[in-house]
């Protein structure tokens, strides 16, 4: 594969309407050196970042994306897409996480999103992947610091290595810290994550879990009428309105699934606490 090659590619996909494309950038001689220097538990977890240390390895020059970057602004420019700087180097491993090689590789992409600008480019940053959650609040700000606050759009940050099956709740709770602390675009990720290509089921959990980790991240940053549509939810359950509870809720056909009301509370109540509903006792 030869660097026309990747650039052939990147204009049939502006040519196509692409609206933004991840590039694997900030993966070149001098990150990849610095993740072989300090080692890690689990190396490089990016598809396109391994693909492109290797593409470099076998070829013995360095990574075309990055040292023609300004040829990919060009493409970029002329069919206005926007550029997503991939974290090729990002962390697989919590123990991996805010290590020489994922700093680096951020530096460098701070450095291009300012040339990219430049160039009347629109870019967003990729990261952070596997991060602990005492350190996910300092990536998010480590990223705005170095990229002079370009949208950051986070892969997870899963905050835990250990739950296959359940990484959209893990995805969840990192998101809904980095959105809180600045994060400005959550990529879902599905039960399936580790393990396989996900389903239709698998997505929609995924997306679902993503949007409750956004809504909870914007009522955090104070975003209009986040914090209001939760209001207007506890309002419907004092009033046992249930169908304002099912059209403010964020999965309605799940709540629509799941919700049983009690006989025993003259419809009123769920079958939770039935006739000892503490909202219908608190108003006699």
């Amino acid at each position: 594969m030869t660097p026309d090659d990747m650039f052939d590619v990147i204009e049939e996909n502006g040519r196509d309407g692409v609206d933004f494309i991840t590039v694997h950038c900030g993966v070149n001689r001098e990150s990849v050196a610095a993740v072989e220097a300090q080692g890690r538990v689990l190396g490089i977890v990016s598809r396109g970042g391994s693909m492109t240390a290797n593409w470099m390895r076998c070829n013995s020059k360095e990574n075309p994306l990055y040292e023609e970057y300004d040829r990919l602004l060009e493409i970029a420019h002329r069919y206005d897409m926007v550029l997503s700087l991939g974290d090729g180097l990002r962390p697989g491993a919590i123990h991996d996480a805010t290590d020489q090689g994922q700093l680096m590789e951020l530096i460098i992409l701070g450095q291009l999103a300012a040339r990219a600008r430049d160039a009347g480019v629109q870019v967003m940053i990729e990261g952070p992947g596997h991060v602990p959650i005492t350190e996910v609040e300092a990536n998010i700000k480590l990223q705005k610091k170095l990229c002079q606050g370009a949208p950051f759009y986070v892969l997870g940050p899963l905050p835990t290595d250990i739950a296959p099956g359940y990484d959209h709740i893990t995805s969840a709770i990192g998101g809904a810290i980095a959105g809180a602390a600045g994060a400005d675009f959550l990529c879902y990720v599905t039960p399936a994550e580790h393990l396989r290509l996900p389903t239709l089921a698998d997505v929609r959990d995924g997306v679902i879990a993503a949007r409750i980790a956004a809504h909870i991240a914007d009522i955090a940053k104070g975003v209009k009428g986040a914090r209001e549509r939760d209001r207007k939810m506890s309002e419907c359950r004092k009033n046992f309105d249930w169908q304002g509870q099912v059209d403010l809720s964020i999965d309605p056909e799940r709540t629509v699934a799941l919700l049983e009301k009690s006989k025993s509370a003259q419809d009123e109540g769920c079958t939770m606490c039935g006739e000892f509903c503490a909202i219908k006792l608190g108003k006699r």
